[in-house]
Order: structure tokens, then C-alpha cells, then sequence
């Protein structure tokens, strides 16, 4: 028995093979197994090794798993019983047989024959004979923009071309998307990702699934090609569904993806013209100081973080993640701010009234919120704002007749220092860096006893106010 290699329809088919090899055999369960992913009991790749270096298996049957990119060199037979439309598919399938091996190598797993002199096909179910068509990219329209062929979908426009392509686009983006994005794209689509709405449109757009619809809706095993296009047409409508009838969801997939785009001009050279005080510079960042606060005001009710900054008093405490929002927000077309831009913009119109300077960080959003509320007349970083409130805390402490050890006061440092990174501070975050590398949770209790609970609590209240 040569070594074979079996194309299957899928993996129950598969088993079916393996069984009905093994009744005809009768050579035991090592002389015919199944090699595909769903393969239970062994790891596929350990089966491909034997497959490939040992006299056993004889007979692999697979799906897909073994058609490209592995290399069998004692295979003999090519045996398909599966239908395969890609001309490209076709040629790499066939292509397992064409490996040459020296006969010393060959002798080794095939011991009774001499050398591999050429391999079969067997066609049981007529690829050969089938017309096979070439492999087209799944961005079939890469001049068109995205949001032209989203627009085109919410007019109830289904072109294969243009699905096409939009599940090749969908399918780059979900691979680009940060873990906030991907939560509320699903929120917005009703729990389903973008890799599944794109999976959903390929699966439509395969020429055999249209057959299978129409033989199904048809009660017949020949359908017409009328039929077989009101099924793909109906298939298509039902794939598109989440997107053509979700305006939210279509708006926030355009708004994600520019937020990810970066235009680089290659051929352009930039020329200084003048090199003194620029009045455009000192323009621009009114500009944006006024869009800036504008934006504020204007989201103040929608936003969690400008409604929790602009309540006074707070009704509840900010979080990290609020904050994390809000910059992702901002940081969006059509105004892309960072706190960094934003920082620069004020301090670019009255330097006086601006305290700190060098890279900001994300809680300096807080301030600079409080500033466009005018809730603050300065702008100050938060991290300064959080250390001036420290040290007014411990000064209270001690006249209050509260003494902190210096390895308290060690530790106290730390959890102010997260506290002005993280607007808080929880039991939880002493797994890691800085209180890790100190002893963690363990050595924290140690430290403070059993008020380390209601210590941190008050902290969170004086210095993340």
C-alpha cells in the first residue's frame, strides 16, 4: 500500500473514511488516521512526523490541514473525495505528491519498493473534470473607500464585489483593534466581532454554499442559475444584515478605523520660511484651547468622566478607565488631542497660568478638564496636585498626633505615586509593580496591620479628590 493521502468533504466525513479504511485493510488503527483540526487523542503534528518519517500511517485522511505548506515526501496517491473550485486551491493540493525523496529515505518508510518514481491522482468525485476558476482577492474594489461601500449597504445594495471587500477591510481592523474598541463595537453590533460579521460575509459568498442554499430552498439537486442567484442574493442580505441595518455601528467602524490611520508623506520636504515668534502658532492654539472646552461643555452630560468632573460635589469617585475613555475619545478625527497637544495649547496662549512642563500623562486629563470647566483658574499636573495634597495630609496626620515609621512612610510614597498615575488605589494593585517587587499584599498588611483597608480608603478620598 503506498502512502496516501485522502481529501475530505469535512471532518465527519473524514471519520467515516478512516473507519471504512480500516474495515477494508484490516491493518489496525495505526494503518489509516485522520489528520485534521479537530483530531482528538494525539497532536496533529506528531501524526503529520509519522506520517512523513515512519511506515505508519499508510492512509491520512484530511480536510484541509495537510493541503498547503506540508511537505510528505513518500506520498505516492493524491485521492480526492472532496469538489474543489479554486484552480489555485487545486494546484497546491495536488502539489503534496510532487515531493522527491532519495531512495535510501524512501526505502525507509516504503521498504518494499524501490524509489519514487512518480504519484497518482485518484479523482473520485470529478475536480479534474470540474471547471476551476482562479482565486480572487478578497478586496476585490482596494480603490474604494470604506465608508462609499458601507454607504451603499445601508441603501440595501448587496454587490458581492463590494462584500467582498468590506470583509476583507473588517478583517484587517479586528486584528488593529485596542480591547476597548473591540468591547464596544460588540456592544454596539450586539455581541458580535467584526471577524465574525466578516466570516459570516465569506461564508455567503462561497460559490458552494450558494448551491447547497438553492438545492435546500429548491427541493431540488439541480437548480437553476435564476434560483441559485435569488438564494446567493438572499444569503448576501442576511450576512450584511449587522451592518445595513446598524447606522451606530457603521459610523463607529469608520471613526475607529481613521483613528488607526497614519497619512506619511514621502515626497514632500518641509522649508523653514521664517524663524521668528509665529502669530499662526499662537492662532492655532487659541483654536484649540476654544474647540477644546467647547467639546467640554458640549459632553459634559454624555461623557462618565466630564459628568463625574463637571458634578460638584462628586457623586462618585473617578476611575482610571473613565479617563482612558474620554482620551480615546479625544484622540479620534476629527480633533486627535492628546494631553499633550492640549497641554501645549494653553501653555502656547498664557504661559503664567501654566505649571509643569515635559511628557504628560493620562490623569492630566482631569486637570485640564477642570480647566476648560473653569473650575481652575491654573493649570497644574495632577501628579503635582496630588503630591501638594499628600503632603497637607500628612502634616494634618501629625498634628493630629499620628506618627507614620519610616518604612511606612516608604510605602505611603508608593501609594501616592499610583495614586497620581491611577487616580486610586485598591488591595488589588499591590500585585504589582512598585509593591510587587517590595513584598506585595502580604508585606503591606505587615506594615500597616489591619487598618491597611480603611488607610486606603481615606487616601483615595484626600489625594484622588
Amino acid at each position: 500500500m503506498p502512502k496516501t493521502l485522502i481529501f475530505a468533504k469535512d471532518d465527519a466525513h473524514a471519520d467515516e473514511i478512516v473507519q471504512i479504511a480500516r474495515d477494508v485493510f484490516g491493518k489496525g488503527n495505526d494503518f489509516a488516521v485522520k489528520i485534521t483540526y479537530k483530531t482528538s487523542g494525539r497532536k496533529a503534528d506528531d501524526l503529520i512526523s509519522e506520517f512523513r518519517n515512519s511506515y505508519n500511517p499508510r492512509i491520512a485522511v484530511t480536510v484541509d490541514m495537510i493541503a498547503t505548506g506540508t511537505d510528505v515526501k513518500p506520498l505516492e496517491c493524491v485521492l480526492f473525495m472532496r469538489m474543489v473550485r479554486s484552480r489555485t486551491y487545486f494546484e497546491q493540493m495536488k502539489g503534496r505528491g510532487v515531493r522527491v525523496i532519495n531512495d535510501a529515505d524512501f526505502q525507509a518508510v516504503t521498504p518494499d519498493s524501490f524509489a519514487k518514481e512518480r504519484f497518482v491522482i485518484v479523482d473520485a468525485v470529478g475536480v479534474t473534470e470540474a471547471e476551476l476558476v482562479d482565486t480572487q482577492p478578497l478586496d476585490r474594489e482596494p480603490t474604494v473607500p470604506l465608508e462609499k461601500l458601507l454607504k451603499q449597504l445601508s441603501w440595501g445594495v448587496v454587490d458581492p464585489d463590494a462584500l467582498s471587500t468590506i470583509a476583507a477591510r473588517l478583517s484587517r481592523l479586528d486584528r488593529r483593534l485596542t480591547p476597548p474598541d473591540r468591547e464596544k463595537l460588540e456592544a454596539l453590533s450586539g455581541g458580535t466581532s467584526l471577524k465574525e460579521i466578516a466570516g459570516a460575509i465569506v461564508v455567503a459568498l462561497d460559490p458552494d454554499r450558494k448551491l447547497e442554499a438553492a438545492r435546500a430552498a429548491t427541493e431540488s439537486e439541480s437548480p437553476d442559475l435564476e434560483q441559485i442567484a435569488e438564494t446567493s442574493r438572499m444569503l448576501l442580505e442576511e450576512a450584511a444584515e449587522p451592518l445595513s441595518t446598524n447606522p451606530e455601528l457603521r459610523a463607529y467602524i469608520l471613526e475607529v478605523r481613521r483613528s488607526y490611520e497614519q497619512a506619511i508623506d514621502e515626497t514632500s520636504s518641509d522649508e523653514i520660511i521664517d524663524a521668528s515668534y509665529s502669530k499662526d502658532a499662537t492662532d492655532r492654539a487659541r483654536r484649540t484651547v476654544e474647540s477644546w472646552e467647547e467639546f467640554v461643555n458640549d459632553h459634559k452630560d454624555e461623557i462618565t468622566a466630564l459628568q463625574i468632573l463637571y458634578s460638584r460635589p462628586h457623586t462618585q469617585r473617578l476611575t482610571f478607565r473613565e479617563v482612558k475613555e474620554l482620551a480615546q475619545t479625544i484622540g479620534r478625527p476629527p480633533h486627535q488631542w492628546t494631553p499633550e497637544k492640549l497641554w501645549d495649547a494653553y501653555e502656547q496662549l498664557d504661559h503664567s497660568k501654566v505649571r509643569g512642563r515635559g511628557q504628560r500623562i493620562l490623569t492630566d486629563l482631569v486637570s485640564l478638564v477642570r480647566v476648560a470647566l473653569h473650575q481652575e483658574d491654573e493649570l497644574v499636573p495632577y501628579t503635582d496636585q496630588v503630591r501638594e495634597r499628600y503632603v497637607a495630609w500628612l502634616l494634618q496626620q501629625e498634628n493630629a498626633g499620628r506618627v507614620f515609621t519610616a518604612e511606612q512612610l516608604v510605602w505611603l510614597e508608593r501609594i501616592r505615586d499610583h495614586v497620581a498615575a491611577s487616580l486610586g488605589i485598591a488591595l488589588a494593585d499591590f500585585g504589582y509593580t512598585p509593591f510587587a517587587e517590595a513584598g506585595g499584599l502580604g508585606k503591606a498588611a505587615q506594615v500597616f496591620g489591619d487598618g491597611l483597608g480603611s488607610l486606603l480608603d481615606e487616601i483615595n478620598g484626600v489625594l484622588a479628590a
